[in-house]
């Protein structure tokens, strides 16, 4: 009677060490909702990563959660360092952190105001220094990396390496991590070392060649826990199952079934993050178009749900219910019974399950 997360571990386990293996210098993310995973279960399973370091070469030393608020459960599954990527700031849960994991976390820094505060309330604190990049999010300037520079003098001083957080370009992020890596050069900080996102495999070859004297560390999340999709599955439970004649009145708001078929009950609704639908990022007329569709299909209630019963994707009789979802099946087709799973096509960072099973 659960949402829930089939991982076919065998393959699963296989993946991830295929892939740390490919990525010297691997940070693993953890964070949000652990990919739908939980972040308590993807830092256990980088523990045991770093437990296999014979087996991948890798001595996997870091890896990164979102945020502060995270940094607990993460320490008490994994034994290394924690980079947490939301820059650090004089206020909030950053200074609100348990002085007994301190020296193990690394802090973001992405502002040279910070760079100053946070050394005067931590001398001893571990960072990186944030660069900021087309994204426009977090990030320091070529001038501010210099002030950087200024303010750490010669030494160290707690310096991990400079960050950069790269845009989901379909083309290749080479020029500009390029120049993000001539303006490190060019502020004086005494480091060498570059953590960066969202390179391929082939980028990250031609980093490494082009820039031999630099180590590149490339944070990898989704490609990492979710990077084979077949070796995970999601299944809702079939609850109840209601025949309706045309014009049969159901659910919360009274709504009329269209003509003859079955009402389908199903786990998995809203808090689950069932029907909660991100903005896309596709700009293309096609996806203009299936929009527009979607819309219209709604304002005659009828939206097509992640539901698919017998390969086919159902449609959702009403919006979906905090822990359940009503689905109509159209007489003819096949009616599961009560008890039977069935497929559901979901966003695993948007998505909470009730249960995880690795096989």
């Amino acid at each position: 009677m659960s949402l829930t997360l089939n991982v076919d571990g065998e393959r699963w386990r296989s993946h991830l060490l295929r892939t740390v293996r490919a990525h010297p210098g691997i940070v693993p993310v953890a964070k949000g909702n652990g990919y739908g995973l939980s972040v308590a279960r993807l830092a256990r399973r980088a523990q045991w990563l770093a437990d296999h370091a014979d087996d991948t070469g890798a001595a996997l030393d870091t890896i990164a959660v979102g945020t502060y608020d995270e940094v607990g459960d993460a320490a008490s599954r994994y034994a290394g360092d924690l980079l947490v990527l939301t820059p650090w700031r004089p206020f909030g849960a950053a200074l609100d952190l348990d002085a007994r994991l301190a020296s193990r976390v690394v802090h973001t820094v992405s502002r040279p105001e910070d760079l100053v505060d946070l050394r005067e309330r931590h001398p001893e604190a571990r960072f990186v220094l944030e660069q900021l990049t087309s994204m426009l999010r977090h990030g320091m300037t070529r001038r501010d990396l210099a002030a950087a520079a200024a303010t750490l003098g010669s030494g160290r001083s707690g310096l991990r390496g400079v960050a950069m957080h790269l845009p989901l370009n379909t083309t290749s992020h080479l020029g500009e991590v390029s120049r993000l890596i001539n303006d490190v050069v060019a502020s004086g900080l005494p480091t060498r070392t570059v953590f960066v996102s969202h390179l391929t495999e082939a980028e990250l070859a031609r980093l490494a060649t082009t820039y031999p004297d630099f180590t590149v560390r490339p944070r990898i999340g989704t490609d990492l826990w979710l990077g084979d999709r077949g070796a995970l599955s999601v299944t809702a439970t079939v609850l109840d199952v209601h025949e309706v004649e045309r014009g049969d009145t159901f659910g919360y708001r009274g709504r009329s079934a269209p003509k003859h078929g079955h009402i389908v009950v199903v786990s998995g609704g809203t808090a689950h993050g069932i029907g909660l639908e991100a903005p896309t990022g596709d700009q293309s007329l096609k996806a203009r178009a299936a929009t527009l569709a979607r819309g219209g299909l709604d304002a005659v209630g009828f939206v097509r749900s992640p539901f698919s019963i017998d390969g086919k994707q159902r449609l959702f009789a009403e919006p979906p219910h905090m822990q359940a979802s009503m689905l109509f099946v159209p007489s003819g087709a096949r009616v599961p019974c009560v008890g039977e799973d069935i497929e559901v096509r979901v966003r695993f960072t948007a998505t909470d399950f009730d249960r995880v099973f690795i096989a």
